[in-house]
Parts: C-alpha cells; sequence; structure tokens
C-alpha cells in the first residue's frame, strides 16, 4: 500500500491512541446508489466492490490494523434470486480479481460466516484466499459473507455444549473465544454508509462498546476522505465502557 501523504494522514494508535485499530463496516447503498444513477442494482454491487481498494488503503494509510466487511448477510438469501445470483457471482469475481493485488500488498483475508449454501467453487475459492495471504501481517481483512450475528453467538453456545463445559466455566471469555472473530481485538468503530441507524445483525456480541458512525453517503461514493471524516468522529468520543466519566 502506498505511504499516503502526509498531510492527508490521521495520528496514528502509536502517535495519539486515538485511531481505532478493528473498523467494521456496514457497506450500504449500493442499490440506491445505482438507482439514483437510473441504473440496475447489479451495477451498484459492482461499483461498490471497485471501491474496496482505495479504502483499504486508506485505513491502512491511516493506521487501522483491521477491517471487517458486512459483505452477505444471512438474510440476503432472502433477496430475489438474480440479484442474489449477482452477488455470488460477483464474491467470485472479486476474489479472482483482487487477491493477487491484496496478497502483494500484505493483506490477511479471514471469512466470516459458514459456507452453507455457497457453490463448491466459491466456497473453495475463499479458502484458498485465506490460505494464500495467512502470513499476510499488514492489514487483516474479515470479510463477513453469508454472516449473520445472532447465528454466530448460537454456533458458540453449540460448540460450548458439545465441549463439555460446564455451567460456572461459561464467561463472556469463553463465548469470545468460540466466535469467528476469535483472537481478534473487538472492533472500536462501526461505520454505516446509505444513512441507515442499525445493526442488522452485524457482529452484535462484538459490537457491544463499539462508536456507532452513520453517513448518508452511500457506499460506492464513501471515500478516503469521508473515512477521515468517521476517525475524526471517533477521535473525539469519549470512550466510558459505562464508567463514570
Amino acid at each position: 500500500m502506498d505511504a499516503g501523504v502526509t498531510e492527508e494522514r490521521v495520528a496514528s494508535p502509536q502517535e495519539t491512541g486515538r485511531v481505532p485499530r478493528h473498523v467494521a463496516i456496514i457497506m450500504d447503498g449500493n442499490g440506491r446508489w445505482a438507482r439514483a444513477k437510473g441504473l440496475p442494482r447489479a451495477a451498484g454491487h459492482r461499483a461498490g466492490t471497485e471501491n474496496l481498494r482505495n479504502i483499504l488503503r486508506a485505513a491502512h494509510d491511516f493506521g487501522i490494523e483491521i477491517v471487517t466487511l458486512y459483505a452477505f448477510s444471512t438474510e440476503n438469501w432472502q433477496r430475489p434470486r438474480a440479484e442474489v445470483r449477482a452477488l455470488l457471482a460477483l464474491m467470485e469475481h472479486v476474489i479472482d480479481v483482487e487477491i493477487d493485488h491484496l496478497d502483494a500488498e500484505g493483506v490477511q483475508i479471514r471469512h466470516i460466516g459458514p459456507t452453507d449454501g455457497v457453490s463448491a467453487r466459491l466456497a473453495a475459492k475463499i479458502l484458498r484466499a485465506q490460505e494464500r495471504t495467512a502470513r499476510n501481517r499488514r492489514l487483516i481483512l474479515n470479510i463477513a459473507f453469508n454472516y449473520g450475528g445472532r447465528a454466530e453467538i448460537v454456533d458458540a453456545v453449540r460448540r460450548i455444549v458439545a465441549e463439555g463445559l460446564k455451567p460456572e466455566e461459561i464467561s463472556e471469555e469463553s463465548i469470545s473465544d468460540r466466535l469467528t472473530t476469535a483472537g481478534l481485538p473487538d472492533p472500536d468503530l462501526i461505520i454505516r454508509t446509505g444513512g441507515d441507524m442499525r445493526l442488522s445483525n452485524f457482529l452484535i456480541w462484538q459490537l457491544s462498546y463499539a462508536e456507532f458512525y452513520c453517513t448518508p453517503t452511500f457506499w460506492p461514493d464513501f471515500g478516503r476522505e469521508e473515512l477521515r471524516q468517521a476517525l475524526e468522529a471517533f477521535q473525539h468520543r469519549e470512550r466510558r465502557f459505562g464508567r463514570i466519566g
């Protein structure tokens, strides 16, 4: 990734401690972006994926270590069949087109969510992308694809039951250790584009104390400057984690 222009850089965590290590993003508004331009919804989704490279480069330049993107939810299966097919095909296309670049840039790809309902070909590509980039350390990119927050917690509880933990052994840590984000810090900041003010079943355990930033900007138009504004808003928040300020 490019080092970035000095005057555009938000202070790094080492400098102020105020840049979030982990940013989660709900990439909303692709369809509305396309409709406003008289384009099919699929064109909006394509434009959204084309925005990823710029945002990941900016995230690294600003000092963010982990980015988690909400790419496809378990509820998205209820969308029109043609749109679902287009989204699945787009995911496959993004892996094919971007994997060389992401690997060269030191991005470690992690998939969050099961591969149930996903074609064997796409599941294999997701697995290969993770294996190929597993040793990269410059930026961790979690892709929440076929993901649901409630289902993730249910799966964690099922693991606890299957492992035979006693009731007194169950804690927040034991549940966190069985989530798909195990081993990573919880997000410090969640950004939602498109103007809606809800979590939409995204990381509902991990986002308990994350700062929320919502912008009306549709995801395809959410660029470097918008990300800067979100980080500057975060830097002015007072994070008390339930304590009296």
